[in-house]
């Protein structure tokens, strides 16, 4: 009896948690089916009296977010493969290099994670107009080739610290080289890793609104978060369209997290590795 309350009472907190998190993305979408032009409700309302679907066709009326759409699709489907094939190969030379170096490298890390991002803005600025991709797609997709954010390579560096060592050595004393060995050995044993940053980096790209102001100027290579901004101008007190317009930028960030949320159960590839071994 007392597991089966123990049991009752973990799963019903975590019951409670998850409906406490969805509840915002909750009205979200119900906002978005009000009725055109309302304000947002005074008191809580769990399911629109009238709901429409008009929103959605009408923000595609004011606004070309098709385009910008395909603009931020452009961007995620480039930078996101980038950005975790450099964070993989940096974690891994960092959790194959000797204690001291590894040290160093590892409080580096950490307090290029501590400076401020807007710090950069002027320095990333001068580096994109020297390479030529200022008011391109290229200054969004930049930040990928150096994988985007030091906690991604923290990441991958603290999976692979927990490969043993005996695998490795195994592999170079039959001659494989490091890139076979993080190609063949390490990557497949860090793949709830490799899906975290996949999402982590996909929302960081996807929701990206300063990027855009910064440095890109031309009207055509607007993403969803600039578009969101020209709708709250266009009409602020439109509250069911701009939820709409809301919807539209988080529903490819829950599918995602829908579809690789399998890889988040459970971490047993090293487990299974030694087992076999």
């Amino acid at each position: 009896m007392k597991r089966k309350a123990i049991w009752a009472l973990r799963h019903g907190a975590g019951v409670i948690i998850t409906i406490i998190f969805l509840l915002p993305l909750y009205w979200i979408f119900t906002a978005s089916l009000r009725q055109v032009g309302l304000p947002p409700p005074t008191s809580i309302e769990w399911w629109p009296q009238s709901p429409t679907l008009d929103n959605y066709p009408f923000i595609f009326d004011l606004l070309p977010m098709t385009r910008y759409i395909r603009n931020s699709l452009i961007v995620v489907a480039t930078a996101v493969p980038i950005t975790v094939f450099v964070a993989s190969i940096a974690g891994f030379g960092m959790s194959q290099e000797e204690d001291l170096w590894r040290r160093r490298l590892l409080i580096t890390s950490v307090i290029l994670l501590m400076v401020p991002g807007a710090s950069v803005w002027l320095f990333r600025f001068q580096i994109l107009r020297w390479l030529g991709w200022i008011d391109t797609l290229w200054a969004l997709i930049a930040p990928a080739f150096a994988a985007g954010n030091p906690l991604f390579v923290l990441l991958f560096f603290w999976s692979y610290r927990r490969i043993p060592a005996e695998i490795h050595e195994a592999a170079r004393l039959d001659g494989a080289s490091a890139w076979l060995i993080w190609w063949k050995m390490a990557r497949p044993l860090v793949r709830p890793t490799t899906v975290t940053v996949i999402v982590l980096s996909f929302v960081m790209y996807w929701s990206d609104f300063v990027s855009p102001v910064l440095y890109v100027f031309r009207t055509e290579l607007y993403t969803l978060p600039i578009g969101l901004q020209l709708l709250k101008q266009l009409n602020p007190t439109n509250w069911p369209l701009l939820m709409a317009a809301a919807a539209v930028i988080t529903l490819p960030v829950l599918l995602l997290f829908i579809f690789l949320q399998r890889s988040f159960l459970s971490d047993l590839s090293i487990a299974n590795l030694l087992d076999q071994n």
